[in-house]
């Protein structure tokens, strides 16, 4: 198991798609990810294993970064996703985050996040972040501006709109 960086709480590690499928499994079948973040057709702990191999550790060898699993310390259950997703439709890697409903709204979104914008800037050498939300995710918003973004401007394709939020990191 590769550990990315550890907070006060939290473990943030690579996934892995033996201890994580079930997990994953959950999440991207939560309801705000489906909402927010869309409907990836995992329906079954062996599709979460799979995406986990195909989508979210196929950037880490294509990359060198990815979405990350968050876990409770000292050795509690896995509660949420956070890391840098690199798109071919951004100029720059973006910031993502997700959790279960049941650890929503206890800052865990804000501490991975500060800790995954300082691991970007100091391993990974990234000077300038980007971040999308739906244009209705405003408690998504909400973090990414408390955590220093600043938002640019809607993103308009044929299929949906985004809110495009962007930090400049200091050298």
């Amino acid at each position: 198991m590769t550990v990315i960086t550890r907070t006060e709480r939290l473990l943030i590690r690579e996934m892995d798609s033996a201890i994580d499928a079930e997990f994953i499994f959950q999440l991207l079948n939560s309801p705000k990810f489906i909402k927010y973040i869309g409907d990836r057709g995992v329906r079954n702990a062996e599709a979460a294993s799979e995406f986990i191999e195909t989508r979210y550790r196929q950037s880490y060898r294509d990359h060198g970064f990815g979405l990350y699993t968050v876990e409770l310390l000292p050795g509690g259950p896995q509660i949420g996703i956070c890391g840098f997703v690199r798109r071919d439709t951004l100029p720059e890697p973006d910031i993502g985050f997700a959790f279960l409903p049941e650890f929503e709204g206890r800052g865990y979104g804000f501490e991975s996040s500060s800790a995954m914008l300082a691991y970007g800037r100091g391993q990974l050498g990234m000077r300038r972040i980007l971040a999308i939300t739906s244009p209705d995710n405003d408690a998504s918003g909400g973090l990414l501006l408390k955590l220093g973004f600043s938002f640019d401007q809607i993103l308009a394709t044929d299929t949906e709109s985004l809110k495009l939020y962007s930090s400049d990191l200091p050298a």
